[in-house]
């Protein structure tokens, strides 16, 4: 319950892209919440059903208003604001917000809990005053600190893939934290809704290609999360790949056993770790999970394996980039944040094929 009484007033800021899409797809499901603003500043005025045709239905029999321009959201009727923003946008946003507004930010604009490191790859961080006040969004690892943040940093889809299987590892000691690479694979709408000369279909269809080599973003979020595990620095092998494919991710992480641990040990302590967990399920041994395995849902798979080589393992964590990797994550965290169970809003199951 919240101080508005039986619904979460929710404004989505940036919704003409993939993930504005998608929240509006998951909050009009949520039995607390009414979306009572969203913006898209180039296509303010229009119609949020001529936008994306697919919620046309839900527009209208729900009767969401119009997209409009940020500066025309009236705040004071929002009790959260979702920021799906390009990086560098939502600090400003977020200074202009009452305080009694909580912030669920999908870009990287508040994942980094130092400033200097954000600005090392991103640009001069906007608001290194609020970033005290912001916790990392990953549901599973920080859901106390989380129901007490006004400001949620929501981890990228690479680093959501790839931290839940590790964290809980590292943390039992169980694998090398210095030894670790991930090789992990994308579908096209993780690069936006942008028109991108790299993202046209005669550019990505029928083939592979590796991105951000040595240098994607990512990898510095995911070695933040890693070192704290690890209670010290440490750094990770990562490669990102784009997959002709509308959505998901599939990370696989090679790694080193340590204290003795096996294969089976590795997956045994992931089970024991995520058995109460309503959306990370960790496979029995032998089973591969596949994007298609979690596409449309807030589900995250992850299967173990022992490696050929001696003392090492080879784990697959795949989920939908949009949902667990974006929308759906960012709607557990407000859940979170609101009291309500993480489940609100995302029972959906996996579509297929």
């Amino acid at each position: 319950m919240n101080g508005n009484g039986t619904w979460i007033r929710a404004a989505i800021v940036g919704a003409s892209g993939y993930t504005g899409a998608e929240l509006v797809r998951l909050l009009v499901g949520h039995p607390d919440v009414r979306i009572e603003a969203m913006t898209a500043d180039r296509k303010a005025g229009q119609a949020f059903g001529a936008v994306f045709p697919h919620l046309a239905a839900a527009v209208t029999d729900l009767q969401l208003p119009p997209l409009v321009a940020v500066d025309d959201v009236d705040w004071s009727a929002i009790d959260v604001a979702f920021l799906g923003l390009p990086h560098g946008a939502a600090h400003a946003v977020a200074r202009q917000l009452p305080e009694r507004v909580r912030v669920v930010d999908l870009s990287p604009d508040f994942r980094f809990a130092d400033p200097t490191v954000y600005g090392e790859w991103y640009g001069t961080h906007g608001a290194p005053d609020l970033q005290a006040d912001a916790v990392y969004g990953l549901t599973e690892i920080h859901r106390q600190r989380i129901a007490a943040a006004r400001i949620v940093g929501c981890p990228g889809c690479y680093p959501t893939a790839s931290l839940l299987p590790l964290i809980p590892l590292i943390e039992a000691g169980a694998i090398g934290a210095d030894d670790v690479i991930i090789d992990a694979k994308s579908g096209v709408s993780g690069a936006g809704r942008a028109l991108k000369e790299g993202s046209l279909y005669a550019e990505v269809a029928e083939g592979i290609a590796a991105y951000g080599v040595a240098q994607h973003r990512h990898a510095p979020e995911i070695e933040q999360a890693m070192s704290v595990a690890a209670g010290r620095t440490v750094r990770v092998n990562f490669t990102p790949h784009l997959m002709p494919m509308n959505r998901g991710i599939l990370a696989s992480l090679y790694v080193r056993l340590a204290g003795g641990a096996s294969a089976d040990d590795l997956r045994q302590t992931l089970a024991e770790r995520y058995q109460n967990e309503p959306f990370v399920r960790v496979l029995a041994a032998g089973v591969v999970p596949a994007t298609r395995h979690v596409r449309g849902s807030n589900f995250n798979l992850i299967g173990v394996f022992a490696d050929r080589l001696p003392g090492r393992a080879i784990i697959l964590s795949v989920i939908d980039n949009l949902v667990k990797g974006a929308a759906g994550q960012a709607v557990q965290n407000m859940n979170r944040q609101f009291g309500r169970d993480e489940r609100t809003g995302l029972t959906q199951q996996p579509l297929f094929p």
